[in-house]
């Protein structure tokens, strides 16, 4: 925790931490399939500590997948054995029917309830000497689960009426899982807006639009937040996001991890890059040489974290690789001048 907040404040800490964002390996450490292992949160307890321990992580992750919302909202998920459970249907398939739509009761949804029971587990281990982070979509991203990217890119450009509708819904909804999960244990919210990036709408919609929203909804939550814009680019975007209140951005691997440094150099803590996807691939050096080559160029002055770029990393990442990453920023994410 101490190693995390000296980084957050912009100074440096003892070494880099390092968020390896892992969900589903903890069905490996178990010896379970997926669907198995999110069933219940005792899994995900035992599997974040493992995990924790296994590779010497910095945080707690209890975020079991993304479509877990949409069940709050009355979908379903499709699970897979080898990647992360899905969304089914569109829980809206006529877009006239968001004005009948409501925020889901969080005391209703049991599958809400298993990530509360895990987050409140791994609080009573972690106590205040391990951060652990909670997750919720942002208003504004949430909808591609809920009605498909075709329609929700309808009423964003063309029903205004529906669209304001909607995002008053998913902001209640998100600002009060946000909060159920800081009193359950979290330290911090992950505020996932990759609709907001770059790479999907450009910076003058962000502006009246993910901007205005993540304003609005992450000063309601009682506690800090990093935004994450799940592999999207936000360099375009950069002059905007601290306004937005949040404290810490998750940054790509296609943009130059230098020009992200200082873009938001003192004002935001950076999370990532590592690209995930490339990673499944990665020999052990090449996964030594990419944390060193991540360090050397964001680590110094404090204000970054070694993590993926996304989120969540593969579920075919090796092993070999995850534990070479950890070694790597155990051996060359140390600060000089806090050694010896």
């Amino acid at each position: 925790m101490e190693r995390v907040l000296t980084t957050l404040s912009h100074n440096e800490p003892d070494r880099v931490p390092q968020f390896l964002l892992l969900t589903m390996h903890g069905a490996k450490e178990l010896g379970m399939n997926i669907k198995e292992y999110f069933s219940k949160g005792e899994n995900v307890v035992e599997g974040q500590l493992r995990l924790q321990k296994k590779y010497r992580n910095d945080c707690y992750y209890p975020f079991f997948y993304a479509p877990l919302e949409i069940e709050a909202f009355g979908g379903e998920v499709i699970y897979r054995e080898d990647g992360p459970p899905n969304t089914a249907l569109p829980v809206i398939r006529n877009i006239e029917k968001i004005f009948e739509l409501e925020s889901p009761k969080i005391s209703e949804s049991k599958m809400l309830h298993k990530v509360l029971f895990a987050i409140e587990k791994l609080k009573q281990t972690a106590q205040s000497e391990v951060p652990i982070i909670g997750v919720v979509m942002s208003p504004f991203s949430l909808p591609v689960m809920q009605l498909g990217f075709d329609k929700y890119l309808e009423i964003m450009h063309y029903r205004k009426d529906l669209f304001d509708h909607l995002m008053r819904v998913n902001e209640e909804f998100c600002v009060e899982w946000g909060n159920a999960q800081l009193a359950a244990g979290a330290t911090a919210i992950c505020y996932f807006d990759p609709v907001s990036s770059s790479t999907i709408i450009p910076p003058d919609l962000y502006f009246k639009t993910g901007f205005r929203i993540a304003q609005q909804t992450i000063a309601r939550i009682k506690g800090a937040t990093a935004t994450h814009f799940a592999s999207g680019n936000c360099l375009p975007i950069a002059n905007l996001v601290p306004g937005s209140g949040t404290a810490v951005v998750g940054v790509s691997s296609m943009e130059n991890l230098a020009n992200l440094k200082e873009a938001f150099k003192n004002k935001l803590t950076l999370l990532g890059n590592l690209n995930g996807i490339e990673m499944r691939r990665w020999t052990t050096d090449e996964a030594t040489q990419n944390v060193r080559n991540a360090i050397e160029i964001a680590a110094p002055g404090g204000g970054f974290i070694l993590s993926d770029n996304h989120g969540e990393i593969p579920f075919q990442v090796s092993d070999e690789v995850l534990m070479a990453i950890s070694e790597a920023v155990h051996e060359y994410g140390v600060y000089e001048e806090t050694v010896g």
